[in-house]
């Protein structure tokens, strides 16, 4: 793992009054914009993080950003418990140019994720990494650019091994998969039971929950490829 001791620029922008990274930030009073409850610019160690992936992956926070090279399935959980209603987004790079872990496939996180078997504030950390590992949450799912850059699709897990899928949510077609080296723009919404995933400024799945998941835990998922993360936000709506 490296860190980087630049100043935080990039998060300058969004101070309102003075914060230090990862601290709640609140918006004036007279402030109607979304209040800034997180945010990580990459620049120190995984210190927010939990990472979970199987032998042969590396996970390091490197220049400003979170690298994952995987191997067999990673799993990069953001430590602080999430309450909705929120708004989660990202920069990311699928990068596909020749490297020992590079496969266009497997864009993917879990927002609002919770394990029944624990309490309801516990981080559902403990896993190997393999996919399988991850059924009985509860939690809302994404898998872009899935089977190989095939496939793209929203889940809404319940607790079981089903992985429930509905046919609007299973994309097939080339302006829904992945570009190879394109940064991607990601916003996730949990508001009210309504579930967003957007790319790019296009909303891309919209789903509303009637047993909607109000709190639980954010996390990068990936298998077999090669992610760089960036300017990571957590707002509160």
């Amino acid at each position: 793992m490296t860190t980087n001791a630049r100043p935080h620029c990039w998060l300058y922008v969004f101070l309102i009054g003075g914060v230090l990274l990862g601290s709640p930030l609140r918006a004036p009073a007279n402030e109607s914009s979304a209040v800034i409850l997180f945010a990580d610019d990459f620049t120190r160690a995984l210190e927010q993080w939990s990472v979970e992936q199987m032998p042969g992956g590396r996970t390091a926070v490197q220049q400003g950003s979170l690298i994952i090279e995987d191997a067999g399935g990673t799993t990069v959980w953001f430590r602080p418990r999430l309450v909705a209603p929120v708004e989660i987004s990202y920069e990311v790079e699928v990068i596909f140019r020749g490297g020992a872990h590079d496969r266009l496939s497997d864009l993917n996180c879990f927002w609002m994720a919770q394990d029944p078997t624990q309490a309801t504030d516990a981080l559902p950390a403990g896993r190997s990494g393999r996919f399988k590992d991850y059924d009985n949450l509860l939690t809302y799912y994404v898998g872009y650019g899935g089977n190989n850059n095939s496939t793209t699709r929203f889940r809404r897990y319940d607790g079981t091994s089903e992985r429930p899928l509905l046919p609007a949510h299973d994309l097939r077609v080339s302006s829904f998969l992945l570009i190879p080296n394109h940064v991607y723009h990601i916003k996730l919404i949990a508001q009210n039971g309504l579930v967003e995933f957007w790319r790019d400024g296009e909303k891309i799945f919209s789903h509303r929950d009637p047993q909607p998941l109000s709190s639980g835990y954010f996390g990068f998922r990936t298998v077999r490829s090669h992610l760089v993360i960036k300017k990571f936000i957590v707002r509160r709506l």
